[in-house]
């Protein structure tokens, strides 16, 4: 039971949230089409097991940044002694695999940009024995005690790219840099390529949502221009749908959203594709969505532990046992880096309560957010 003291983090439940879309869909439809007439359902009933984990920090060689495997317009600034936070260790120093509750899951969930940064980070837990899920986003500007000079949890992909090379060095990096944060690396990791979202979208014929105010924005340099009118139940196509999840700032005269707001935005437009994906009409795009999970999303899951988790999710009844939060904040730095400062005490309540897989709990010197 979430405490009162839990309600100001909270947002307003959803009965279907991003843990839903990313379980519902690339398990109901990536790993059931994948392995129909291999195996029947009652070979999936044995739990997903935890990934390994293996010491890949230490003693790693270092790629320089200016390789040509990174665009030329990107500027990661990699530090070699961020490789070394955590000392290599997925859990707070002392944690065993026996103090690990049973049936408990988490994930680290990001969906990239152009391919350059973390645009959206979010962690999830599912509790196997309540039946529950837990989500919590991070906003993107958050600031974290790094050796770069850019010090926001997004600038994770590039660097850790720079440093690791490839999807490993991103996953280590941005798992070392949440362990800051939260205290733990999360067990599995789903990346989301943002084409993705607008084709899975344009898939099923776009989503209907209310959309509270309107979104104006132009930006030449990227070719990237927003017009989304306010109204109730506006028909949105898959670029419009990624504009609505993604709008931060406006032009002159047009609302620019925080970062909170633009987190129950994203909700929205998951909620909006989870309720039409469900519809009985899109099992015959399959084969459709089959292929667009292949070519823009990355993870650590096996088709067998996905089809595990979508039929727990089908056990799942009701809106109360999904909840969803925003890391607490303690402020803003405001010019010239706009870095959001975690607060450490309300985060140490909020993991404790939700995501924690750990029977002991999480303290204030098992994280080490920036000041």
């Amino acid at each position: 039971m979430i405490n009162n003291s839990m309600k100001k983090y909270k947002n307003k439940k959803r009965k279907r949230l991003l843990f839903v879309k990313t379980f519902s869909i690339t398990a109901l439809v990536v790993s059931v089409v994948m392995l129909a007439g291999w195996f029947s359902l009652q070979s999936f009933d044995k739990p997903p097991s935890l990934p390994e984990r293996t010491h890949k920090n230490k003693n790693k060689t270092v790629v320089n940044a200016a390789e040509p495997q990174l665009p030329a317009y990107e500027t990661p600034d990699p530090d070699a002694d961020d490789l070394l936070i955590g000392d290599g260790l997925y859990a707070p120093e002392g944690f065993t695999d026996a103090d690990r509750k049973p049936l408990f899951y988490t994930f680290l969930i990001f969906g990239l940009d152009e391919g350059i940064n973390t645009d959206t980070i979010m962690v999830a837990s599912y509790d196997g024995v309540k039946k529950e899920a837990n989500i919590i986003g991070i906003p993107r500007d958050g600031k974290v005690n790094v050796k770069r000079n850019l010090k926001k949890i997004n600038a994770a992909y590039p660097a850790g790219r720079a440093n690791g090379g490839g999807m490993d060095g991103v996953v280590d990096q941005l798992g070392r840099e949440i362990k800051t944060v939260i205290g733990f690396v999360p067990d599995f990791y789903i990346c989301v390529n943002f084409k993705a979202f607008v084709k899975m979208i344009d898939a099923i014929g776009g989503v209907n949502v209310n959309v509270p105010y309107d979104m104006v924005y132009d930006d030449p340099v990227q070719s990237l221009h927003v017009n989304i009118k306010k109204g109730e139940d506006r028909l949105l196509t898959g670029e419009q749908a990624l504009h609505f999840a993604r709008y931060r700032k406006g032009n002159s005269g047009y609302r620019t959203v925080s970062d909170y707001e633009r987190i129950k935005n994203q909700q929205t437009i998951i909620s909006a594709t989870v309720n039409k994906l469900l519809q009985p009409v899109s099992i015959l795009r399959i084969p459709e969505f089959i292929s667009i999970f292949n070519e823009n999303v990355s993870t650590n899951l096996k088709a067998t532990d996905l089809l595990w988790f979508a039929k727990q999710i089908t056990d799942i009844s009701g809106g109360d046992a999904l909840h969803s939060y925003t890391i607490p904040i303690a402020g803003s730095t405001g010019l010239p880096n706009y870095y959001e400062l975690f607060d450490a005490g309300e985060i140490i309540e909020l993991i404790n309560q939700t995501i924690n897989p750990f029977k002991k709990d999480i303290e204030l010197k098992d994280i080490d957010i920036a000041s």
